[in-house]
This record gives structure tokens, C-alpha cells and sequence, in this order.
């Protein structure tokens, strides 16, 4: 997850589409010819739009934006380091 990467897709585009993205990327990992180095690169991109969901939602709940984006990657850190 790179926060750079997560705020620029929760800026520059509506949940919606984020959300579809996201469902059209998992839809494409259930196809079995979908080699292993195919699957870290779409993990990457679900993991920052993802994100970028989580940020937006924080935002339209009243955060700000800069306190939703770091909000998120401390909410991201304390699960990795349980």
C-alpha cells in the first residue's frame, strides 16, 4: 500500500468507481490461467484501492482529509504489527 498512490485514486475518483474496480480485479483473479506474479500486482492495486475507499468513506463521515489518510495507514500499521 502506498499512501501517494491511495490519495490520488480517492481524489480524482467517485466511490463508485473505485468500488466497480475493485469487484472487476477480484473477478479477474478467479480465472484459473491467472499466473502468481499477475496476482501480486492485482493484490497491489485492490490493496490501494481499497484504500482509497477507506479514506473516502472517513472523509464523507466528517474527517478530514489529511487526518482520514493518516488515520487509515495507522489503522493499516497497528494490524500488521499484531
Amino acid at each position: 500500500m502506498k499512501l501517494p498512490i491511495i490519495r490520488h485514486l480517492q481524489r480524482n475518483n467517485e466511490l463508485e468507481k473505485l468500488e466497480n474496480a475493485i469487484e472487476v480485479l477480484e473477478n479477474y483473479t478467479e480465472h484459473r490461467s491467472v499466473k502468481d506474479d499477475e496476482m501480486d500486482v492485482i493484490g497491489e492495486l485492490v490493496s490501494n484501492l481499497c484504500g482509497a475507499v477507506e479514506v473516502q468513506k472517513m472523509i464523507d463521515d466528517g474527517a478530514d482529509e489529511k487526518d482520514a489518510a493518516n488515520g487509515f495507514m495507522k489503522k493499516v500499521i497497528g494490524s500488521i504489527d499484531q
